[in-house]
């Protein structure tokens, strides 16, 4: 492993995600967290998180650092991303949702200073190896549908998996799908969203953390392949992972798998 301690700015430090990654981003790791920020707990001791004793800032120029590991909002993600490729550093980037209008900026930003930025969402390598098998299996079972639970609190749907998953099966395709009869809908919905041809559904309920099932079918077979995330100390190997990464990267990268594959 490179030697090189790795200088860590940490955006949305106070969040469940950000608590974790204090815990994870430690010298014994080859990492620094040498600035954190949160919106709503600005002016506490980072020690409070679980860290190391700095005070948060809320200023990117006050710190020299390498990467920006930004998991905070996606409303917010390319601000920040740009705040941080303005300053020389790398960047990688937590939060899914991002809007095509947050994806031109930070393009334009990673290009203008010649700096990495990672995109990743999903941290967990299991998760990256789910939708691996997928792919794998798309190429011989084109009928194919998605189910993804998660807890109440996260905003988007699908989530920013299963829109990746979505995506790679469809490209994976050797075949089209079957086709179905047109759905006769008791309740609007109820056949999920349609992505790229993939069928999603979206379950949001306390109780679970991050999940997703992708289900073949054949004549006279099933498939399910299933990654389950219990606790989010799953998703961290990722996020040391990507970090490092970034900082020899340039350009916009999507994905964990562009890294481990």
């Amino acid at each position: 492993m490179d030697e090189r301690t790795i200088r860590v700015a940490l955006t949305g430090a106070g969040g469940r995600m950000g608590r974790e990654a204090f815990k994870a981003l430690t010298p014994e790791h080859g990492f620094e967290i040498v600035l954190a920020t949160a919106r709503r707990d600005a002016g506490r001791n980072a020690a409070e998180f679980g860290g190391p004793s700095l005070i948060l800032k809320d200023a990117l120029d006050e710190t020299p650092f390498d990467v920006l590991i930004d998991l905070s909002h996606h409303s917010v993600a390319a601000d920040h991303a740009e705040a941080a490729l303005e300053r020389g550093a790398a960047v990688v980037i937590g939060s899914t949702g991002l809007t095509p209008d947050s994806l031109d900026r930070i393009e334009r930003a990673s290009e203008a200073a010649g700096k990495g930025v990672l995109i990743v969402p999903n941290f967990s390598i299991g998760a990256v190896l789910m939708m691996r098998f997928a792919e794998m299996a798309a190429a011989w079972m084109p009928d194919v549908e998605i189910l993804e639970l998660h807890h109440e609190r996260k905003e988007d749907a699908p989530s920013g998996t299963a829109m990746l998953t979505a995506r790679l099966i469809s490209e994976a395709r050797r075949d089209a799908p079957m086709e179905l009869p047109k759905p006769f809908l008791k309740a609007e919905g109820a056949r999920g969203a349609d992505v790229v041809g993939v069928p999603v559904h979206s379950v949001r309920l306390p109780g679970y953390l991050a999940h997703q099932a992708v289900m073949f079918g054949a004549p006279g077979e099933s498939l399910t392949i299933r990654h389950d995330s219990m606790d989010r100390a799953s998703f961290m190997p990722g996020v040391r992972l990507a970090a490092r990464r970034a900082t020899t990267m340039t350009g916009v990268t999507t994905g964990l798998d562009k890294i481990l594959f």
